[in-house]
């Protein structure tokens, strides 16, 4: 169960990856229906200010012995160039056997591959910081494309906006859509952007002949239990088919069929994690009609089966 959030600062620190942690997990929303975390801000040296840009500094309160118990323990953005001391990695690597959520933000991940919990592990991080990462760490493999990732219970995300996508998914699997949702809808993002979704997506200039896909997108939302075709969705946008596909291509950084499944998914993984209708039920209202469809896509973007999702994800939320 997700109940304490510990955070682990070094200088320089980056605000907004700080503050996306801070706003997800060190909000009480306990009047929404969100359970309060015990949030912990910790450094090797507490209550010494630590530099987060020019004329601005942090301070933490906790020592890191804070972190030796929490259930997540997050490294915003760090340093490139300057390796973690040992007191540092070594929080990381207890909570990492233990079994705790250890996770990065940005350029945190050179945090954690100096402590050596990526080896042999996907890993994402903000695109600009790629390559280095790649070259300084080989036993890593780096995907400089995706928005977050998940490899065991190590979680990574790539800069700004990611971090948000990240920590959501974390709620989401220890603590369901419902939570998730109701956390993002009050930081006014959208619940759920799949890890997979590609960092970068050149976004055309509306013009008076291209309008956002936006109207298309909440159709296809609304409507996800029915049948879509790629000439349904054409026809809402008021274009033809390959237009669309490109214009999917450029906004959303998919084709549109591939769009529709990721949200069919997503869409399933609420209906699993909020509701107790059969697996073929859900395939039903999730709009893959069967449950085979339905384990197969899900499969192949989950890693698991709908049952073994419900299994390992709901049914040990709920029996805790």
């Amino acid at each position: 169960m997700l109940k304490k959030i510990a955070v682990i600062l070094q200088p320089p620190v980056a605000l907004f990856e700080f503050g996306v942690l801070t706003e997800v997990f060190g909000v009480d929303r306990s009047a929404d229906g969100v359970p309060k975390f015990e949030y912990v801000v910790c450094a090797e040296n507490p209550n010494e200010p630590l530099a987060a840009g020019p004329g601005s500094f942090v301070v933490a309160t906790k020592t890191l012995d804070a972190a030796a118990d929490a259930d997540l323990v997050a490294v915003p953005s760090s340093s490139l160039t300057a390796t973690p001391s040992e007191a540092v990695m070594s929080a990381l690597r207890d909570a990492d056997r233990r079994g705790a959520y250890v996770m990065s933000l940005c350029s945190g991940a050179f945090a954690l591959a100096a402590a050596g919990l990526l080896d042999d592990r996907t890993v994402a991080t903000h695109w600009s910081y790629a390559d280095r990462l790649a070259r300084d760490y080989p036993a890593v493999r780096v995907d400089s494309d995706i928005l977050y990732a998940q490899d065991g219970t190590i979680v990574s995300s790539a800069g700004t906006a990611a971090g948000i996508d990240a920590c959501l998914h974390i709620v989401r699997t220890e603590l369901g859509s419902a939570v998730a949702n109701r956390i993002a809808r009050r930081m006014v993002v959208s619940p759920h952007r799949d890890g997979g979704q590609k960092q970068f997506i050149e976004r055309p200039v509306a013009g008076r002949s291209e309008q956002s896909l936006q109207p298309t997108l909440d159709w296809i939302t609304e409507n996800i239990a029915h049948t879509i075709t790629v000439a349904a969705m054409a026809r809402v946008a008021g274009v033809a088919e390959r237009t669309l596909t490109r214009r999917f291509m450029a906004e959303v950084g998919c084709a549109p069929h591939t769009w529709l499944t990721q949200q069919r998914v997503a869409r399933a993984r609420e209906l699993l994690d909020d509701t107790r209708l059969s697996v073929e039920d859900v395939a039903a209202e999730s709009g893959f009609g069967a449950a085979p469809l339905l384990r197969h896509h899900f499969t192949r973007l989950v890693g698991i089966t709908p049952t073994e999702y419900r299994r390992r994800f709901v049914d040990r939320r709920d029996a805790k």
